[in-house]
This record gives C-alpha cells, structure tokens and sequence, in this order.
C-alpha cells in the first residue's frame, strides 16, 4: 500500500512538474510574442522606409548635378546650394512636426507632410530656374521631414533606453540601403532620362509611404498621454528641454558628430566628379562604398550592445570619427592625394555615424517621456541646422574640394568628441 502512495505521490509530483513546465514555456511564448509586437522587424522596415526619405531626397540626384547646372546655365556649386535648401526645410519643419504630434498623435501629421513631400516633389521636375528648384527642395523638406520626426517618437512612445538604442541600431541598418541605393539608382535612371525622372521617382516614392502609412501605421500615442499646448506652451517646452542636460548634452553631441556626414555629402559631388573626375556611375559607386560603412557600424553596434554601455560605445564611435577626419585632412593637404588614400578616412568619418548616431539618440531622448515627439523634433532640426551651417561654410572656403572637407570634417568631429567627454562627465555623475 506504501509503494502505491508513493507511486501515487511520484505521479502527482511529475504532473505538477510538467504543469509547472508547461506554464514556463506559455509566459515564454507571450513574453516573446509581446516583444514581437513590441520590436516586430515588419515596424522597424515601416519606420525606416519612413526616415528613409531624407537620404533619398538628398542622394538620389547628386549624379545629376553637373547635368543640371549644365541645363540651368550656372555651376555645379550653386545647383548644389539645393542640399543646404532642404536642410533649411528639414530644420524648420521638424521644429513643427513634433509639438503637433504631441498634440493631435503621430499619424495624423504623417498624412499631411507624405502628400506635401509627393506634390513638392513634382514641382521640382517643372523648376525652370536654380532658384525654382531651391524653394521646391525647401517644401519637399518640409513634407518629407515628417517621416524621421514619427519614426523617433514611435521608437520612444514603446520602448525604454536600452530597447530604443537597438530599435535605432536596426532601423539604421535598412535606412543604410538609402544611401547606398539612392545614387546608383539615380546614376541608372539617368542614362535613360533626363535628371527630372528622379524628382518622379521621388514623388511615388512619397506616395507608396503614405500608403503605408495608411493601412500599416498604429498610432503609438494614445489620447490620455497627448500634450494640449499652445503656441507660448510649445514655446517653453522648447525652453524646458533645452535646459535639460540629460538631452541637451548628449544632442548636441549626436548633432556635431552628425554635422560630418553633412559636409561629406555637401562636397561629395565637388570631390569625386570635380576634383578626382569620376563618371556619374564611378561616383555613385564611391559614394555607396561610404554609406555602407553605416550599415557596418549600426551593425557592430548592436553586437555590442551587451558587451558594451551605450556611453562607452558612443566615445568609440566619436573617436572613429575624429580619426577619419584627421586622414581626410591630411589628404587634403598634399598636392595630389591618390583617391586611395582619401577614401578610408572618408569610410571612417561617414561609418562612425552608425555608432554615434543611435546611441547620442538614445541617451537623448531616455528622460522625455511624453514630449519625446517635441524632443525628436528638436534634435532633428538642429542636426539638419549643423548641416545647414556646413553647407553655408563651404561656399566661403576657397581652397579645393577635398580640402575644404577635410577642414568642416575635423572641426565637426572635434567639437562633437568634446561634446561625448561632457556626456560621459554626466553619466558618472548620475551613476555616483
């Protein structure tokens, strides 16, 4: 009769144990399915097809430059004035994008700037002048900013620091094809058509995101965490986190870091065309080899995300960076710097990015809570705003192009490591 209890006892004990089991394996599967939902790679790709814009806008017509100056009768720098036109719209509108979408949620305002950007882009192809085309690119900015504005609030709205830097690092690494893409697409496009065809293209482009925007996009702010602000409302909440150190610090070192890949792509057409005399497909080539160094970094950057804090991995970026620029410098200074020589200082300065990026982002935006749409817009539109500046700085530098690069590039990449030392000051303080 013992040996049957025991028997009996030793049953119950293992369906306990595999009831126990089977409990731990179903929480498993929720936890994974609510991190699924949470962090899918389907929201991760919308969100870049989102931020993906930018770069597009910016790359895809660069091939076109010396086309288009030839047809508009002026230079290739003064058709090139166009970037800093739309850093001036992307600066500007995303200062507007994020209290509205504080305000009214996050999908309403993408609706609103994916068609402005689609009809913008259209304008440029009827642009009869530089200057037609210049207020075209500041419109087609200030529609087409709206996609990085939502894509950083959404990754805030869900997610905690840690899970933001991984969200950054990722949707990094398929907003890389951007760059990488977008001048050989514009290159290919071009030895069938004329330079207008990639302002078409452009305008699908914006069209397809709205689509997506429509039936894919969920509002990530729900009613009860919105900000009703007024204008003087904004105005201080502009202010207010301005004067908060735990963003402004670690923005303004995102900002300068990223004020390099600004001047990179300000002067890339100048370089490669002008200086070095590569093709229209050449260039496109050299420009891609670059801009796949960021998919590199953003990669190795999420690797390190648990062997490494975010700080540490922010000061390795900015130290790449600083490096790189220092080569670009030097190359700069010789009087015929061989291509080979010029080109791994220019990976390093634009692939340092995927590291800087993402993670002076996350430091950033991991105290802003509800106002995270206002904060996004104002690190976007200063980071357009250091681009802006670059811009502007190179018309006045009179030396040659690769020089003039080198200069912006080692001033920008020095000011932002000084700015990532005053984050990691701020880290030990807080950790103290």
């Amino acid at each position: 009769m013992f040996a049957d209890v025991n028997i009996m006892h030793k049953s119950g004990g293992d369906a306990k144990l595999r009831i126990f089991q089977n409990l731990l394996k179903w929480g498993s599967m929720q936890a994974e399915q609510t991190n699924q939902r949470q962090y899918s790679t389907a929201w991760i790709m919308l969100l870049a097809l989102l931020t993906a814009l930018g770069p597009l806008s910016i790359d895809m017509y660069l091939p076109a430059l010396p086309q288009m100056a030839d047809e508009f009768g002026v230079s290739t720098q003064m058709v090139a004035n166009t970037l800093p036109a739309y850093f001036l719209g992307l600066a500007m509108g995303q200062l507007i994008y994020g209290p509205v979408s504080d305000r009214i949620g996050r999908k309403k305002p993408l609706y609103f700037g994916l068609a402005l950007y689609a009809i913008a882009s259209l304008a440029c192809v009827f642009a009869s002048n530089e200057w037609a085309l210049i207020a075209a690119r500041i419109f087609q900015a200030l529609g087409g900013c709206v996609g990085v504005v939502m894509a950083r609030a959404a990754i805030r709205d869900r997610l905690d620091m840690q899970g933001s830097a991984q969200a950054f690092s990722s949707m990094m690494i398929v907003m890389g094809l951007a760059p990488i893409l977008a001048p050989i697409f514009g290159a290919w496009i071009l030895n069938f058509f004329p330079w207008q065809a990639i302002f078409i293209t452009l305008s699908l482009i914006g069209v397809m995101c709205w689509l997506c925007v429509h039936f894919f996009f969920k509002e990530s702010l729900p009613v009860e965490r919105r900000l009703k602000l007024s204008v003087y409302q904004v105005t201080t909440l502009y202010a207010a986190i301005l004067k908060d150190e735990s963003f402004r610090v670690p923005m303004f070192a995102g900002c300068l870091t990223g004020a390099a890949l600004f001047c990179y792509i300000s002067s890339a057409s100048a370089v490669f065309m002008g200086q070095y005399g590569l093709s229209q497909q050449h260039f496109s080539y050299a420009f891609a080899l670059n801009a796949a160094g960021i998919m590199l970094m953003s990669s190795i950057n999420k690797h390190l995300n648990t062997r490494m804090g975010i700080y540490q991995r922010l000061k390795l970026g900015g130290a790449i960076q600083c490096f790189g620029a220092l080569i670009v410098l030097g190359a700069g200074l010789m009087a015929d710097a061989p291509l080979a020589l010029l080109m791994p200082g220019l990976f390093l300065v634009v692939s340092g990015i995927g590291l800087t990026g993402p993670n002076a982002m996350a430091l950033a935006m991991s105290q802003q809570g509800a106002r995270a749409g206002t904060a996004s817009a104002i690190m976007g539109s200063m980071q357009f705003a250091c681009g802006l500046l670059a811009g502007i700085i190179l018309n006045f530098l009179f030396w040659k192009a690769s020089l003039n690069m080198g200069i912006m590039m080692l001033l920008f990449t020095s000011a932002g490591f000084f700015a990532i030392l005053k984050v990691g000051k701020q880290q030990s303080s807080i950790s103290g």
